[in-house]
């Protein structure tokens, strides 16, 4: 099973602090989470600032990170097959990813282990402008990947 990974974060640079993740999956299924406890405003860049955060959803999605490793956990352990972790940002996303979902040195079982670079796929669709939304990033990336049954799902 794909999962296609989107994250926002507050810079582009070694020291990018995770804002929100978003997952979605080839049968439909999403997970959203933004972070409470993992950044502040001042560690973000003025693009950040101006395009990101006006767009966070906050409420029931906002989680203290121990909370949110929980509920990721809770979501990728409920595929039964192997799941295969796709982005089209390794070089963060997957960093980030791996940050949230590492528990106590601990990598989740039907995980794989490495990400699949979304930039080395072949489309099945044109690629849209991403909002700088993690979900809806997410939801486009999956859009362009999975095979059409599935994407009925993502509209």
């Amino acid at each position: 099973m794909r999962l296609f990974l989107d994250c926002e974060f507050t810079q582009l640079s070694a020291a990018a602090k995770l804002i929100s993740l978003a997952l979605v999956a080839e049968d439909g299924r999403e997970f959203y989470v933004e972070l409470l406890d993992t950044w502040r405003e001042e560690d973000c860049s003025k693009f950040v600032v101006g395009i990101v955060l006006p767009q966070l959803w906050g409420g029931n999605y906002s989680l203290p990170m121990v909370e949110a490793r929980m509920s990721l956990l809770e979501f990728l352990t409920s595929f039964s097959n192997e799941v295969e972790i796709v982005t089209d940002a390794p070089e963060y996303d997957w960093e980030l990813f791996c940050e949230l979902a590492y528990e106590d040195g601990r990598w989740p079982r039907n995980v794989r282990n490495y990400p699949t670079d979304a930039t080395m796929l072949a489309p099945t669709s044109d690629g849209e402008e991403l909002p700088h939304h993690a979900l809806l990033d997410a939801k486009i990336i999956a859009g362009m990947f999975a095979p059409v049954r599935s994407r009925k799902g993502l509209s």
